[in-house]
C-alpha cells in the first residue's frame, strides 16, 4: 500500500509539473510545451522512456489492488512475483549511480543537471530560467488523438500479462500446480481483450498517420507486441480446457511463461536502442540495456 501511494504520488507530481509548464525539469521541457492542446500535454507524460515506465508501473499497482482485494489465499504468492517485477520497473526510473554504474533515468532531473544541457553557456547564467520561454513539445508525428488513448491501453495490456504469470509462479511456489489456472483465467482473457485492443489501436494509427503502407506492413515493434498476444490467446484457451477437463496443464504453464517473457523481450527491443534506426516506435538508448537484459533473464531463470 505504501508502494501504491508512492507511485500514485509520483504520477500526480509529474503531471503537476507538466501542466504547470515547469520547464526547469528536463523531462517537462523535452516533451511538453505551452502551445500544445491540453490532450497532447496530457499525453506528453508517456512520450519518454521514464513516463512510459511509470505508466506501466501504475497499471501494475491498479491490478495488484484488485488482487489484494479479491485474491484470497492467492494474494501472498501472487504478490511476491508482482513485487519483484515492480522492483525492476522502479529501478528504470531511479537515476542513481552505484559504483560508477547508472541505474535508470530520473524524470525529475533539472535542466541544468542533465548531461545534454549542463555545459551550454546559457545554463551558466543566473537568470537562465527566465530565458526558457517554452519546451520542445510533443513530436509532431505523435500529435494525434491515438497518442492520447493508444499507449495507456497498450501498457495496461502489457501489465495484464504479468497476472497469469504471477499466478503460475505462485502455484509452483505453493505446490498448487493444478489450481492456479482457475483464478488466473479471468485475468488471461482480460489481457487478451485489452492487449488486443491496444494492438488494433496501434494498427489503425499506423495505417492512418504513420504511412506504414497497411496493417500488415508494421515495423518490428508492432510485431513484437503481436506475438505475445498470440501466445496469450493460446494460453487463455488451453487454461479454459484445463478448467473443463483437467488436461493441458503443461501447455497452460508454458504459454503463460512464454507470453510474459516475450513482453520483456519486446521491451528490450523497444528500449535498448537496437531498433532505433528501423522503427519509429523505438526509444533511443538511455544506457539501460544492461538493466533490461538482467530484467528479462531474471524472470526467464525464475520460470525455468
Amino acid at each position: 500500500m505504501v508502494h501504491a501511494a508512492s507511485i500514485t504520488g509520483i504520477f500526480v507530481l509529474l503531471y503537476y509539473l507538466i501542466f504547470n509548464h515547469r520547464f526547469e525539469y528536463y523531462y517537462v521541457w523535452q516533451h511538453s510545451s505551452t502551445t500544445l492542446p491540453w490532450q497532447y500535454i496530457f499525453a506528453s507524460f508517456w512520450e519518454g522512456q521514464e513516463g512510459s515506465f511509470l505508466l506501466w508501473t501504475f497499471w501494475h499497482v491498479i491490478l495488484s489492488l484488485v488482487i489484494i482485494r479479491k485474491g484470497g489465499t492467492w494474494e501472498a504468492p501472487v504478490m511476491v512475483t508482482i513485487c519483484m517485477v515492480q522492483a525492476f520497473l522502479v529501478s528504470m526510473v531511479l537515476g542513481v549511480t552505484v559504483l560508477e554504474y547508472k541505474i535508470g533515468t530520473n524524470p525529475f532531473v533539472l535542466l541544468r543537471e542533465h548531461p545534454d544541457m549542463a555545459n551550454l553557456p546559457f545554463i551558466k547564467m543566473p537568470d537562465y530560467l527566465q530565458r526558457i520561454s517554452d519546451g520542445r513539445g510533443l513530436n509532431p508525428l505523435l500529435q494525434n488523438y491515438w497518442m492520447v488513448i493508444h499507449p495507456p491501453v497498450l501498457f495496461l495490456g502489457f501489465a495484464s500479462t504479468l497476472i497469469p504469470f504471477a499466478f503460475a509462479m505462485g502455484g509452483l511456489m505453493t505446490r498448487r500446480v493444478r489450481e492456479w489456472t482457475t483464478p488466473a483465467l479471468p485475468y488471461a482473457f482480460f489481457g487478451v481483450m485489452i492487449l488486443g485492443t491496444g494492438i488494433l489501436m496501434g494498427a489503425a494509427w499506423a495505417y492512418e498517420a504513420l504511412s506504414f503502407g497497411g496493417f500488415w506492413a508494421w515495423d518490428p515493434v508492432e510485431n513484437a507486441s503481436l506475438v505475445p498476444w498470440l501466445t496469450l490467446v493460446g494460453a487463455a484457451h488451453v487454461m479454459l480446457i484445463h478448467k473443463k477437463n483437467g488436461s493441458s496443464l503443461m501447455s497452460s504453464l508454458l504459454l503463460v511463461v512464454i507470453t510474459f517473457i516475450l513482453i520483456l523481450y519486446s521491451t528490450f527491443l523497444t528500449r535498448s536502442g537496437i531498433l532505433g534506426d528501423t522503427s519509429v516506435h523505438a526509444f533511443t538508448d538511455l544506457g539501460m540495456t544492461g538493466q533490461l537484459v538482467i530484467y528479462m533473464l531474471f524472470f526467464a531463470v525464475q520460470a525455468g
